[in-house]
């Protein structure tokens, strides 16, 4: 009780478990139960520190597990995720981000046309986007690259795809914030499983996320799933360089590391109509949510 007087929502939703710490050491140092509250926050701030991957949790779940039970939530510690923070308050009729992921030639390019098609068609306000965006000046450094006109090192083409999402982070932001639904092909979760495929010393997981944090996390994710053997019988595989069978399976690997239960599974192999009629089922019902007060989260 004494904590939650001290310490209104607004903080617990604004700060980390440090910002806690800190503010809890300025204004109760004489407090016997407050400098118990410390220890027990400080001791729950270096177990997460040491989680390892990607976790999304919001501010509202936070503060409210930690008002009511006065522990941190299980998201926290997940093994695939690190936590996410609330933006600032957002209006109640933001857009959704809604993500399409998977190995090359999976599907993800017609499926994102056709559902941008038919949320239009339902009078929602949707934009394909897709990365890298080879428009851009980055993009178009990226784009020679993947068609072997260039070469550059490993650590070079990761920090460009990353740079890619940065250079329109603060656009994505605007749409989702004016209510416009954006449906992305490919996104950071690609950019961390393809250069993690490539096995080189000193670039693992942790190297590949860290560029990605404080970027938008997706409200939803669409795992396009199919086998190499099946991808590969598709038209045009093999004419950009990351096209080959073995560097494919182990791109798969990569995205069952990184995917958790909040991702949406969609079977590839079946027609294109059968997959839209799943995707889109699962991008009307996130559309909703988001427009019900669903707050923008970012990678951490």
């Amino acid at each position: 009780r004494e904590f939650r007087a001290l310490h209104p929502p607004t903080l617990l939703m604004q700060g980390s478990i440090s910002t806690l710490v800190r503010s809890i050491r300025l204004n109760t140092s004489s407090s016997a139960s407050a400098r118990r509250t410390l220890s027990t926050l400080r001791q729950r701030e270096l177990r997460s520190q040491r989680t390892s991957g990607w976790c999304l949790n919001n501010g509202r779940e936070l503060r409210a597990q930690i008002q009511t039970s006065g522990r941190l939530p299980r998201a926290l510690h997940a093994r695939k995720m690190v936590s996410a923070t609330m933006t600032e308050a957002e209006s109640t009729q933001r857009g959704a981000f809604v993500l399409f992921e998977g190995i090359d030639r999976c599907g993800k390019s017609s499926q994102t046309k056709m559902l941008v098609e038919n949320l239009k068609a339902k009078g929602v306000n949707a934009e394909l986007w897709c990365y890298p965006d080879r428009t851009t000046e980055i993009g178009k450094m990226i784009n020679a690259y993947l068609c072997n006109q260039s070469e550059l090192s490993d650590q070079a083409i990761h920090l460009l795809f990353a740079a890619n999402r940065w250079e329109k982070s603060a656009l994505m932001e605007k749409k989702l914030k004016e209510g416009t639904t954006l449906v992305v092909d490919r996104y950071s979760f690609s950019g961390v499983a393809f250069t993690s495929a490539k096995e080189k010393q000193g670039i693992d997981l942790d190297w590949c996320k860290a560029p990605e944090r404080g970027l938008i996390a997706p409200d939803c994710v669409m795992y396009l799933k199919i086998s190499v053997e099946d991808a590969a019988k598709r038209g045009g595989f093999g004419e950009e360089r990351y096209e080959k069978l073995d560097f494919q399976k182990k791109v798969t690997s990569k995205f069952e590391d990184l995917r958790d239960d909040s991702w949406h599974i969609v079977d590839a192999t079946q027609s294109m109509e059968a997959v839209q009629e799943q995707v889109q089922v699962k991008a009307m019902e996130i559309i909703e949510k988001c427009q019900s007060g669903a707050p923008l989260t970012r990678f951490q």
